[in-house]
């Protein structure tokens, strides 16, 4: 018999819900955060030199958080000059929370948004067809490359497009954390099909040596609460299982083996660390920065 579960990429409302109860219990965004105050201005350094306008693309902008914290960082290097902002993020959801983001965001000026409501995969074939491909000052995508179907050729198309200055900017999450271990023992095991693919930065760097670009690799230090997973029929925690397992109603639809092997497993100190009564699984990031 086949199995009811479903990947949750394939529902993009859910997908975005349990998103959401990801963010709201991890450290993700403020590890981030830290990384983009202390080390971006030294990464877009140059990649405006003797420009009057610079180009960024986000790839995969989400709800525009993270960009708008990015953009005031090249604002601050370069006072005054025109920065064109394009993004691509395929949830109508994702894109309309960014929109209202920018809308209630001051000191924007001279920013000109455009967003396209598409994956990566659909703007590589927009862009193919129209035989204009667009360069950039600096590209980033966040999270976002387990979505893709070929994540070597989805990294040499967009370092491709890059700005003989331009720098390309890429977060996945590191090989030290908790989703390494999970994931290399249960991913087999998931029915994701050719919607989500597992990457770490021990892949990353595989990719990147195999293709001889030049990079640098830096570690931010993130958890995850996930302690409501082990409470039954805990509503955030149900997402949260989705999120770390990448399936639809995980709780529900999983075979009770399964189910009973990944809660062992996010228990074990490979995974989580068990502090102040709470669970606290290792959401380790690495920001790996990529010369043109």
């Amino acid at each position: 018999m086949a199995s009811p579960m479903k990947c949750l990429a394939s529902d993009r409302a859910r997908y975005v819900q349990s998103f959401c109860a990801f963010l709201a219990n991890s450290t993700e965004h403020q590890s981030m955060r830290e990384f983009m105050e202390r080390q971006l201005p030294g990464v877009i350094e140059s990649i405006g030199n003797r420009k009057s306008t610079i180009n960024i693309l986000s790839v995969g902008g989400g709800a525009g958080e993270i960009d708008l914290l990015i953009l005031s960082k090249v604002r601050a290097r370069y006072p005054g000059v025109t920065i064109n902002n394009d993004v691509i993020e395929p949830s109508a959801d994702q894109v309309l929370k960014y929109k209202e983001r920018v809308a209630e965001t001051s000191n924007l000026e001279n920013i000109k948004f455009t967003w396209h409501e598409e994956t990566a995969d659909d703007y590589e074939s927009r862009m193919n067809a129209e035989k204009k491909p667009k360069k950039w000052d600096f590209i980033h995508m966040i999270q976002m490359l387990y979505y893709v179907k070929d994540i070597p050729a989805t990294i040499q198309y967009f370092h491709s497009l890059l700005e003989t200055q331009g720098k390309l900017l890429i977060i996945v999450l590191s090989e030290n954390s908790g989703w390494e271990t999970l994931w290399r023992k249960y991913s087999s095991s998931f029915p994701l099909g050719d919607l989500c693919s597992y990457i770490s930065s021990a892949d990353m760097k595989r990719i990147l040596d195999s293709a001889g670009l030049k990079y640098q690799a830096h570690e931010l230090p993130s958890y995850l609460d996930i302690t409501s997973c082990f409470v039954e029929g805990n509503k955030d925690g149900e997402l949260l299982l989705d999120f770390l397992t990448e399936i639809c109603d995980f709780s529900k639809t999983a075979p009770p083996e399964l189910k009973h092997q990944i809660m062992e497993e996010l228990r074990k100190p490979e995974c989580s660390e068990k502090r102040d009564g709470k669970v606290l699984f290792n959401n380790n990031l690495s920001v790996v920065v990529i010369e043109p």
